[in-house]
């Protein structure tokens, strides 16, 4: 009898052990994957957002395992490490005749199929409310069309009502969500709503209650992009404060070609996890394994883009570039996880005409023709397919990349043989009046993520030819370690200037060495920023901004010495946006007095606006001073603006 109720007992043990899904086993090695050791607490979240794969699949797209046979993609993501799946949510994502506005038509019925998928192989999901029809973003909240013309306290309770429902469609169905998001990427604005005592003290406070009444035991996060702006994003966490909202994670997005550097992240998550008290996690991030494109629709990331590459676009790269993100969360207090943001998503054809039609049809792509009907200016104008295909884990094929291994190799490690993976690129300037000499070494960047000098041999240039072409960047091609290297030749007019692109910031202080700031107004932010996006040159610029009307005004200037007599000219250049009334202008002031100015605008967002003195006398001996004065009255938002490339050259 007692043998029989062992047994019994151990039957029940073993059903209640399966009730979250299959046992996975995972993968444990890989002979072309460089992965170090990564310390993780047991509970860190691995996450992968696949919300496209029903859309991908109805499109015929098949996905396979590690040894080439058609696995189901949920599995493989599974065995490769994954524990947390994550799907975005939007309310209504059709048309009035019930066309699909695309981009995995992820309404809350797509979310409950990949749901159970990810609960039968043991992993949780992480449910991302947009609280929008469609895409949400910080540039991006709008409000789904059945919420508008409500006041705020309707529309909290039609967003408590959504929230209960849909979550409890997956509760009935035994899915097993581990988080919810409040939203996505709600950089001051969501469902519409703009001020943060509707965005909080309502909505997200209205989603929240209905989080905890169905999935009492699930995290709540809220999402926030551009963790570059440190003090901002801090400012976004006080309002959460300040609203006594319930929630457990604050999540941020970090894509290293935009968002800065991963110090800065680690610094500010650091932050919000001792001020708050709260959990932190990156809730998205991506890294291209290649610059091909699969698809026939162009990508975000591909070459000549304007981003920050800080890895090679390789198998590799992309696992390195990861890596170090994980590390980086893992590494803090309160640092709870990493989600890679739609590591599933492929090109569903081999032609643009063929993936044209699966698009609309399916849903495939980024957006389809009939969203234009609720995101006219956007969406409706530039539809089509994936822009992220070449950030995928899987090729376009469908079969995984080793890449996908690192989730499970980072717990043990998986250090083969170091050797190289791919050439760093060379930038050098190079005086049009001076000769060309190209450098003898490069260096290479080891799987391990480690550089290494090697020798290079350059093709052949004819440089007298290069000459007559004028100013202007160049690209040469070479070999170094059996391995394509790429040279950027910057021919240039020298620059009288010191840290013209601002790329020197006085050791991290954040204040442009050889430059000067003389401050009129009461500007909120004037400081070096880090963001090759919205640079002219490298990295950095320097970047204005300020919310109270008319309170920038100031020079920024720089006083030059040892210069012989002679014809000079000064250019510098300014992009930026809600300026109001402005007064912008380059100046040249010799002896303290201005002798020449030149006028410049402020316009939008990346339309740049160059103040250049084609020519002034200077006599060799009186001090002379260069810069840019800036006065905006503001309007909207408030005023901002980026400074970048000054220079000082001979005229000729």
């Amino acid at each position: 009898m007692k043998k029989i109720i062992i047994l019994i007992l151990m039957a029940f043990m073993c059903l209640c052990g399966c009730s979250n899904g299959t046992k996975v086993s995972t993968v444990t090695s890989s002979d072309s994957l460089y992965v170090r050791k990564i310390d993780t607490p047991a509970d860190f979240v691995m996450g992968m957002d696949a919300s496209s794969v029903i859309a991908e699949e109805n499109s015929g797209v098949v996905y396979y395992d590690y040894d080439g046979n058609e696995a189901d993609v949920f599995k493989v993501l599974a065995e490769s490490g994954i524990n947390t799946i994550r799907v975005r949510v939007w309310n209504n994502p059709y048309d009035e005749n019930g066309n699909a506005y695309g981009g995995g038509n992820c309404d809350i019925n797509t979310a409950l199929e990949i749901g159970k998928r990810a609960t039968e192989y043991g992993m949780g999901l992480l449910v991302d409310f947009h609280y929008s029809d469609f895409w949400a973003d910080p540039g991006k909240q709008m409000c789904p069309k059945e919420w508008e013309g409500m006041n705020i306290e309707e529309k909290a309770d039609a967003l408590y009502q959504y929230t209960y429902e849909s979550l409890n469609l997956l509760k009935d169905a035994k899915v097993n969500v581990t988080m919810v998001q409040l939203g996505n990427e709600t950089n001051g604005a969501m469902a519409g709503e703009k001020t943060w005592m509707n965005i909080v003290y309502y909505l997200m406070t209205a989603g929240s209650k209905a989080v905890r009444e169905v999935y009492p035991k699930a995290d709540i996060a809220v999402h926030f992009a551009n963790p570059e702006n440190y003090d901002t994003i801090l400012s976004y966490a006080s309002k959460l404060e300040y609203y006594n909202l319930d929630y457990d994670v604050i999540g941020l997005s970090y894509y290293p070609y935009w968002h800065g550097t991963l110090n800065n992240l680690s610094s500010l998550m650091e932050e919000l996890h001792q001020t708050y008290g709260k959990k932190v996690m990156v809730m998205e991030t991506s890294y291209a394994y290649t610059i091909e494109d699969t698809d026939f629709n162009g990508n975000t990331i591909g070459e000549g883009s304007a981003v920050v590459k800080n890895y090679p676009y390789t198998v590799q790269g992309q696992t390195n570039s990861v890596l170090d993100v994980i590390e980086t969360v893992a590494n803090i207090e309160g640092g709870s996880g990493v989600c890679y943001w739609e590591g599933t998503w492929i090109s569903v054809g081999n032609d643009y005409e063929t993936n044209k039609q699966k698009w609309e049809t399916y849903g495939s792509g980024w957006a389809s023709s009939y969203s234009a009907s609720y995101d006219p200016n956007d969406a409706g104008k530039y539809y089509g397919g994936c822009a992220v295909d070449n950030q995928a884990f899987f090729d376009s094929t469908g079969h995984p990349l080793e890449s996908l291994k690192l989730f499970a190799l980072c717990k043990t490690g998986n250090e083969i043989e170091v050797v190289a993976d791919a050439i760093e690129d060379t930038n050098i300037n190079v005086d049009i009046s001076s000769a060309i000499v190209l450098p003898s070494t490069v260096n290479a960047i080891m799987n391990d993520n480690s550089t290494k000098e090697v020798p290079v041999i350059w093709d052949s240039i004819n440089e007298e030819s290069l000459k007559n072409q004028g100013v202007g960047t160049y690209t040469i091609n070479g070999t170094a370690d059996n391995k394509e290297a790429k040279c950027y030749l910057s021919l240039i007019y020298f620059n009288f200037l010191d840290n013209y692109s601002f790329e020197d910031d006085k050791g991290g202080d954040h204040t442009p060495k050889g430059w000067e700031v003389i401050e009129y107004g009461s500007a909120s932010e004037l400081y070096v920023e880090d963001k090759k996006t919205d640079s002219l040159t490298g990295t950095k610029h320097y970047h204005f901004w300020s919310s109270a009307p008319s309170s920038i005004n100031f020079d920024l200037v720089q006083n030059v010495s040892s210069l012989d007599a002679g014809n000079y000219s000064f250019e510098i250049s300014i992009m930026g946006g809600d300026a109001g009334t402005t007064d912008v202008y380059a100046f040249v002031k010799i002896n303290d007095e201005i002798i020449a100015k030149a006028p410049m605008s402020i316009t939008s967002y990346n339309d740049w606006h160059t103040g250049k003195i084609d020519s002034f006398t200077y006599d060799g001996t009186s001090d002379l001073t260069v810069g840019i004065h800036v006065s905006c009255a503001g309007s909207g938002a408030g005023a901002w603006g980026k400074i970048d490339d000054a220079k000082l050259n001979s005229a000729e």
